[in-house]
């Protein structure tokens, strides 16, 4: 079990990370911010570590770090599931998993970590998609003959299309339409299925994040959007939800936990 000098984690003042996939555009975020504002966030770098690291106090595997730490955030890759649980579950820590693209086998390993640990898993760490997600489940409960249709937007780097946050919004959605199916993009020659939900998945330049949901009937539309502007909307909530495991059970959290 992890070596605490704390008697519970719900005593914890200074909140010590362990940041996985520092080096990534996320994680050096996450780093970078711990490192300027540790006072005000109540948090310290415990270990920063990633598969480029080896330098600068860099751990380049989890194993590699034995010191003392609260919490683990993940910012690395989906096929690091099962070696990212297991080392959270030997050591006693919660988690926050804030990465996207996990296979059904990959998510079957967070379920099982979760019946030990307090595991936080969410595609997006911004509070405010999870208060477009919660809008948007009222609206589709409010038209339920209405068309719904997705629209994500990133920058050109991102690989997995459509976005985690859009297929996490298409399937809040399809457990308020019964029936409905999800769909990615539109092609061919064919009428549109009223019980579809399309995702539609645009590339470009330096876009941070953008997600509108479309709820349509012939008389009116309901348009919800959501633009991230900066990255640091994604470490904040990330840090939010490391701050949220303290003190909790074994368990599956997710952010519309946190936020209600």
């Amino acid at each position: 079990q992890n070596d605490r000098s704390h008697e519970s984690r719900g005593d914890i003042s200074m909140m010590r990370v362990i940041v996985n996939g520092a080096n990534g555009r996320m994680g050096s975020e996450i780093v970078s911010m711990i490192q300027k504002e540790s006072s005000n966030l109540d948090a310290t770098l415990a270990a920063a570590v990633d598969v480029t690291g080896g330098c600068h106090g860099v751990f380049s595997s989890l194993a590699e770090y034995t010191g003392t730490a609260d919490v683990i955030i993940d910012f690395t890759f989906h096929t690091t599931a099962e070696t990212l649980t297991e080392y959270a579950v030997t050591r006693g820590l919660p988690v926050v998993i804030a990465t996207t693209g996990h296979t059904q086998e990959e998510l079957a390993v967070i379920r099982r970590a979760a019946l030990k640990i307090p595991l936080f898993h969410s595609s997006n760490m911004s509070v405010g998609v999870a208060l477009l997600i919660e809008f948007a489940r009222q609206a589709a409960r409010a038209f339920p003959k209405a068309d719904i249709e997705i629209v994500e937007k990133h920058h050109n780097r991102k690989k997995d299309a459509p976005s985690g946050t859009a297929m996490t919004i298409a399937d809040a959605l399809a457990e308020i339409r019964s029936g409905a199916e999800i769909k990615c993009g539109r092609s061919g020659f064919e009428e549109r299925d009223p019980d579809e939900i399309t995702i539609h998945s645009l590339r470009m330049g330096d876009i941070v994040g953008e997600h509108e949901v479309f709820i349509t009937t012939y008389t009116q539309q309901l348009a919800l959007r959501h633009e991230a502007f900066s990255r640091t909307l994604f470490a904040e909530g990330a840090l939010c939800a490391a701050r949220f495991l303290a003190g909790k059970p074994a368990g599956y959290y997710r952010m519309e936990d946190m936020i209600r």
